[in-house]
């Protein structure tokens, strides 16, 4: 088997997308244990990879600085073409990140024929070994679909887990001080009330429910997680769990104050995450923290995260999964899809877990 030793990733995708490949990375670490591996990522994700131990080296691409886009590109071709890779991966089909490559004149480039969905792309003649994916990607989990394209590629065998940055004393630390300024509690609670687009958002009126049941239940603390502009919206959800409480029950608002590690480290001090289906259920699994999902548009034969302590949910709708926003959807203003997924199945889910662990 030809061998190579310095190997540019790209994964210029979304969080919970590039702690998947992470898993795939790790098997290209086993079939080439002396190779550097370099990373080439967005802006955004980069906590989830600096530091890692199955990368060597993160390279930033912030391309989507209006104004300067080709000259972004054309500084980082000169970038690559220093670095002097002697093969690249591609986790997505992208044109930016295998135009690079190209332009880079990286000899060996490799990346799949389909990696999200089944729609044609022109992107492959770019690459001078193309992977066929010829599994359901519907009905196959995404981690698998990544590490199929090492498979396939290197020949190697087996499988391989997700692998976060590590955890290091000031993410315990910062962990800590949060927890700290939460009410005093036996139990504290995680929760991601918001997902990217309106069908991934379970309603506020259903978690202001839970969070009643489960602070009757148990002598529990809760917070909110996610990212900086999530804040206003975990707010509102925040003031309906509280009016329905008919009293304050101090959660915290912790939507932009951590970072990755950060998160990692305080879901893993948690007793419990109660989840919509985000990022940062894939960053969480790494912690194997126990965890409820909620699936609306999403399914988790794709998207169940990498923990056996996870209790996914989904009403499995005739029309899951599907491509639409909530202002698209057929039984929009109340999409089915997370509107089945009631309060009653979480709270069960969420006393399950809970009292496994007791």
């Amino acid at each position: 088997m030809k061998q190579y030793h310095n190997i540019l990733v790209n994964a210029l995708v979304n969080l919970g997308d590039v702690v998947l490949t992470t898993s795939a990375v790790a098997l290209l670490k086993r079939t080439y244990p002396k190779a550097k591996v370099t990373m080439l990522v967005k802006p955004a994700v980069k906590q989830a990879v600096m530091n890692n131990p199955v990368i060597d080296q993160v390279i930033v691409f912030d391309y989507r600085r209006k104004g300067q886009a080709w000259k972004k590109m054309w500084q980082m071709v000169q970038q690559l073409k220093k670095q002097d890779f002697d093969l690249s991966i591609s986790f997505d089909r992208k044109l930016r990140p295998a135009l690079l490559c190209w332009l880079a004149r990286i000899p060996v480039r490799v990346g799949p024929d389909r990696v999200f969905d089944d729609n044609t792309s022109r992107v492959t003649w770019l690459y001078t070994h193309i992977v066929h994916i010829a599994h359901d990607l519907d009905k196959t989990l995404q981690r698998e679909t990544y590490q199929e394209i090492i498979r396939s590629f290197t020949g190697v065998q087996g499988s391989a887990m997700p692998v976060m940055a590590r955890i290091e004393e000031r993410n315990r630390k910062k962990a800590g001080q949060l927890l700290s300024a939460l009410p005093r509690a036996k139990k504290y609670i995680a929760l991601c009330v918001k997902g990217t687009f309106p069908l991934k958002t379970w309603p506020k009126e259903y978690f202001a429910s839970l969070v009643k049941s489960l602070s009757e239940r148990y002598e529990a603390a809760f917070f909110v997680v996610g990212a900086p502009g999530d804040k206003p919206y975990a707010q509102e959800v925040i003031r309906a769990v509280d009016e329905a409480c008919g009293r304050s029950l101090g959660i915290g608002n912790y939507c932009g104050a951590t970072t990755l590690p950060d998160l990692a480290a305080i879901i893993g001090k948690s007793s419990l995450f109660v989840t919509v289906d985000t990022g940062a259920t894939h960053v969480a699994a790494i912690t194997g923290t126990p965890m409820v999902v909620m699936y609306g548009c999403t399914h988790p034969n794709r998207w169940h995260p990498a923990s056996e302590a996870a209790h996914v949910l989904t009403s499995n709708e005739p029309c899951c999964p599907c491509t639409c926003r909530a202002e698209e959807c057929p039984s929009n203003p109340r999409p089915d899809c997370l509107w089945h997924v009631t309060p009653e199945m979480v709270l069960e889910a969420c006393c399950g877990l809970l009292e496994r662990n007791l």
